[in-house]
């Protein structure tokens, strides 16, 4: 029986280490998976005559996910990564934040352009005069569908992870959340797109009808809306998993970096990787226990 920790890559939520862990579960010879989310780790038990690490990591590329041995990191290497580690959470939270403030400086405009007539109808006031000239009325729904596309374009650029992701996953048959984001959001811009379209023909041939429904059917507030709220839940998850990688790291930088020992009759102070089977700790104010 062979023990083996691997480093995933790619996963986003708990539907993912559960594709992981399952694509892991199939292979012969596996005897337990463990895949953890937060750390982004997996350990596999396996029978070494039966399966290998590079079929392993195999069924987990094939699955939708990068992965690699990891590397136990000497004394310089594991504090360089724990600084890099922390300067990359933090790096990961704020390009969430500036994902998230950018787009929700757009969808502002963009669901006032959409809902500004049931706004005003609902506090009783007038719509102001520019708005009429620029977005009420047949003769300006094109103004209207294509103001709200052009809104929109740039909340799809800065989310635009969820759609490579989601539909990488989707075409792999392993979807995820990801990818009912993707399926959503892409349903709402494309009928859009189609609408506008509509919206030109009528006009064209003087179908004041066809105008006024495919005005009333564009949904690109809906897209953005649903980028922008996700956006949200994915910055707070990033932000707490931040502190929690944090907390765990203080944690464990509590335990002992030394012990004292008895080798050939003498008090030997030694890192604890360092300590070796028939060593004596001594364990202060009194008493000793051998390892």
């Amino acid at each position: 029986m062979r023990r083996v920790k691997f480093d995933i890559h790619g996963m986003t939520c708990s539907s993912c280490s559960s594709h992981v862990e399952k694509a892991v579960n199939k292979l012969d010879g596996v005897q337990n998976v463990n895949v953890n989310l937060l750390s982004n780790n997996m350990v596999v038990d396996y029978e070494e005559t039966i399966l290998d690490n590079e079929k392993i990591i195999q069924a987990v590329v094939k699955a939708g996910y990068g992965a690699n041995v990891y590397e136990e990191p000497s004394k310089t290497r594991k504090t360089r990564g724990k600084e890099e580690k922390t300067e990359k959470t933090k790096d990961s939270i704020k390009a969430m934040k500036k994902r998230l403030i950018i787009s929700i400086c757009f969808l502002i405009p963009l669901m006032y352009i959409a809902m500004h007539h049931m706004l005003y109808e609902w506090f009783g006031l007038p719509v102001p005069q520019i708005i009429k000239t620029l977005f009420h009325g047949n003769e300006n729904a094109i103004n209207f569908g294509f103001t709200q596309f052009l809104l929109l374009l740039p909340i799809i650029y800065v989310n635009r992870n969820y759609f490579i992701i989601g539909f990488k996953r989707l075409f792999k048959g392993t979807p995820n959340m990801d990818s009912l984001i993707a399926i959503g959001s892409t349903a709402a811009t494309v009928y859009g797109i189609f609408a506008i379209y509509m919206i030109g023909y009528g006009l064209g041939h003087n179908q004041m009808n066809l105008v006024e429904q495919y005005s009333m059917d564009i949904y690109f507030e809906s897209a953005g809306t649903i980028l922008t709220l996700i956006t949200v839940g994915k910055y707070l998850e990033t932000k707490s998993k931040g502190k929690t990688s944090d907390a765990i790291r203080k944690l464990i930088n509590l335990a002992p970096k030394t012990a004292t020992v008895i080798r050939q009759g003498k008090e030997v102070e030694l890192e604890l990787e360092e300590i070796v089977v028939g060593d004596i700790i001594i364990i202060r104010p009194g008493g000793s226990i051998r390892s």
